[in-house]
């Protein structure tokens, strides 16, 4: 006959005593815990197994109730040793039904312990009577531990418990699992990467042993120091420490933890409980009734992000003019020393030129960052999450997948990162598709070109915002299509950490923004320095000497100023299209021209493929070129204005809002989805909707403005 050791473990007043007397009608013990006065209670029975046609000694050990399992009281103390220093096989945690999101705390911390469990929600006639529901399958599949619906008092629920012990017994190990907040799962995944590299001989799972490691468990810090492999751990601990600092706020490690611990158990209650009349008792409460409101919240996240792309806009325009009219006077300053050779030009039209027009949007970069982190680190983009979960699951994703989708808008390459904590395959695949929908930071630049070229200053941050919602629109519907016909199979179960509302980081802030920003000047500084270098001379040669000539002489033989001035700017354009960067783009140019791209936009789109924000500086090479057009039309935008109609350039948003990210992105794209095979999917999957998308935008939009 197999012997199951079980270990009863509740907070106080949960009927973890009731459950004991309504499970076992055989011998009762009760003593004292091994030290102390606190009392012991142990009853042992045998239950037969009809399914496994077996016999089963079972022996519980009911622990002293505990709110958390620290030793804050002699209870805590007791529970906590035997759960870390004895020997059982399973946790069965009590847990009052009337009081979820509490008892759920402790939950969590058992969860923690790496141990075979189950969950009962007991005092469900309780529960009922007040008009709570809970769904305690969606639960279990949270928890990913059985939980048993039971009401002691009326004997409910005995049954399926003694079956569920008999089952978790029988399994090979625990699926419990904890989710923690991003920068704490990083670190949890670093230091598993590591143990795995170095094949560590873990007595515990490493993920268990990592959460022990990173809140400072003093027995398990003295365990490890004894091992050669603590001299190369420390670091990576002290590393990912201060990383989890940075992100709260604080070191104090148990408040940090404690705070996991409540976000994890407050997203689980929201999940999986109803109620028919609620009462907000507190701040959170009251501000979580307006804001995950199923009326008001999505209207108001709307109002939000409306309000950060104006901003966006009307605040960065100030600073971008400066940042323009700099590099112009730099520009004008290059000529005038280097003179109107290959190396002013070189420096003024190809260096300072294309690394200006991407410099100047640095104010909406941070200006967007800002206000993402903003809401992020104030715990309002977890309700988000949480709010928009049912309407996420009629698109084939769920709430958790709204945060590398919003990651997105800031960089496609640590969204497309973010999506490991999407723990089903499918729907990790498919988030990582539609990703490439969320228009990354990069592309902002090309958004606030056009916006403001076609549309004016006072529809700008209109016309922004609605680009963005359209992408994250159609990247749902594009979800939908990949659930249905590629990526079909079923949903997990989603839960959301919900963190309290705190005040913002403004160390965290800073952090998130400055290296942003620093990350996009690195590329104006070494990628985009080379790419725009590479742009210029490939747009100024080969030379070719018979247009030279042939326009030298119209334009010595023009009479007025105008006419030379025309025949400059077609002796420009002339040599372009005879240059290397418009012979690719005469190549190409038959492919784009059903969506009204002249040959200029092919290159800058093809260019884009590099890194989007390439675009710019690409168009501001081929559009602005020389001295005479800056002074005739006023700069990129005019020149834009002036060269592409309303309707290609309009299909030129939507080809950018859509196309294959850039190289780095594609990068870890192909390794978080494990081939080369997915990115072909991906070149083909997102080229053929931005020319499809493209090609209805062009004529539509003509047949609107008769063009």
């Amino acid at each position: 006959m197999k012997k199951i050791m079980v270990a009863l473990a509740g907070q106080p007043n949960v009927g973890k005593s009731s459950l004991v007397n309504a499970v076992s009608n055989a011998r009762l013990k009760v003593g004292n815990f091994s030290g102390v006065t606190v009392d012991k209670t142990e009853v042992e029975f045998v239950y037969r197994d009809s399914r496994r046609d077996a016999d089963y000694e079972i022996h519980i050990i009911d622990l002293p109730g505990a709110y958390s399992l620290t030793e804050y009281t002699i209870e805590e103390k007791v529970t906590k040793q035997f759960l870390r220093n004895d020997d059982y096989d399973i946790i069965v945690n009590v847990v009052d039904a009337t009081n979820l999101q509490r008892n759920l705390l402790l939950t969590t911390q058992l969860m923690e312990t790496g141990r075979k469990m189950i969950v009962v929600l007991n005092m469900m006639d309780e529960a009922e009577e007040e008009g709570i529901e809970i769904d305690a399958g969606q639960l279990s599949r949270i928890l990913g531990v059985p939980v048993i619906k039971a009401s002691a008092a009326r004997g409910e629920g005995v049954n399926a418990l003694k079956e569920a012990i008999v089952d978790v017994y029988e399994k090979p190990q625990t699926t419990a699992k904890v989710i923690y907040s991003d920068a704490i799962e990083e670190e949890i995944a670093r230091i598993v990467a590591f143990f795995e590299e170095k094949h560590y001989q873990s007595p515990i799972p490493y993920r268990q042993l990592a959460v022990r490691l990173l809140q400072e468990d003093t027995d398990w810090y003295k365990q490890m120091h004894d091992e050669p492999i603590w001299i190369e751990l420390l670091p990576v601990l002290r590393e990912g420490l201060e990383h989890i600092y940075l992100h709260h706020d604080t070191k104090d490690l148990d408040a940090i933890f404690a705070d996991e611990h409540f976000a994890f158990a407050k997203g689980a209650k929201m999940e999986v409980m109803a109620l028919h009349s609620m009462r907000a008792r507190n701040p959170t409460q009251k501000i979580d009734k307006l804001l995950i409101n199923k009326f008001l919240g999505i209207p108001l996240f709307l109002f939000f992000m409306w309000a950060l792309f104006q901003l966006t806009f009307t605040l960065g325009a100030v600073p971008m003019d400066w940042i323009d009219a700099g590099f112009s006077w730099l520009g004008e300053q290059a000529h005038a020393v280097l003179g109107d050779g290959v190396l002013g030009q070189v420096v003024s039209d190809g260096i300072i030129a294309g690394v200006g027009a991407v410099v100047m949007f640095l104010p909406n970069i941070v200006i967007l960052f800002l206000g993402i982190a903003l809401l992020e680190t104030t715990g309002y983009m977890a309700r988000v999450a949480f709010l928009l979960d049912g309407f996420f699951h009629k698109f084939g994703l769920h709430g958790k997948s709204f945060i590398p989708l919003v990651t997105g808008f800031g960089c496609t390459v640590p969204a497309y990162m973010a999506a490991r904590t999407l723990k089903n395959e499918r729907e990790r695949l498919i988030t990582l598709f539609i990703l490439g929908f969320m228009s990354c930071g990069a592309r902002l630049p090309i958004y606030v070109l056009f916006a403001g070229a076609f549309f004016g200053q006072e529809h700008a941050g209109n016309i922004l915002f609605l680009i963005y919602i359209s992408g994250a629109l159609l990247g749902l519907v594009m979800a939908k299509a990949l659930k249905t016909f590629v990526f079909k199979g079923e949903e997990e179960p989603f839960v959301m950490e919900m963190p309290r509302y705190r005040w913002p980081s403004w160390r965290l802030i800073w952090h998130t923004v400055y290296g942003q920003a620093l990350s996009y000047l690195k590329k104006a500084g070494t990628f985009i320095l080379a790419a725009s270098i590479l742009v210029w001379f490939a747009s100024n040669y080969p030379k070719s000497e018979t247009v030279a000539a042939t326009y030298a002489a119209k334009i010595e033989h023009a009479v007025t100023s105008e006419a030379k001035e025309r025949l400059r700017n077609e002796a420009i354009s002339a040599q372009l299209e005879q240059s290397y960067l418009g012979r690719i783009g005469k190549a190409t140019e038959p492919f784009f021209v059903p969506l009204g791209f002249d040959w200029r936009m092919s290159v800058a789109l093809e260019a884009g493929l590099a890194a989007k924000e390439v675009v710019v500086s690409t168009l501001g090479v081929l559009y602005a070129q020389g001295e005479s057009a800056d002074e005739t039309n006023g700069g990129l935008i005019e020149a834009l204005r002036s060269s592409i109609p309303l309707p290609a350039a309009i299909a030129f948003i939507v080809f950018v809002m859509i196309y294959l990210p850039c190289f780095a992105a594609s990068a870890v794209f192909t390794r978080e989805a494990g081939g080369w095979k997915y990115l072909v999917y991906l070149f083909a999957f997102t080229t053929s909707t931005a020319w499809m998308l493209s090609f209805v935008a062009y004529h539509v939009t003509r047949m609107i403005t008769g063009g």
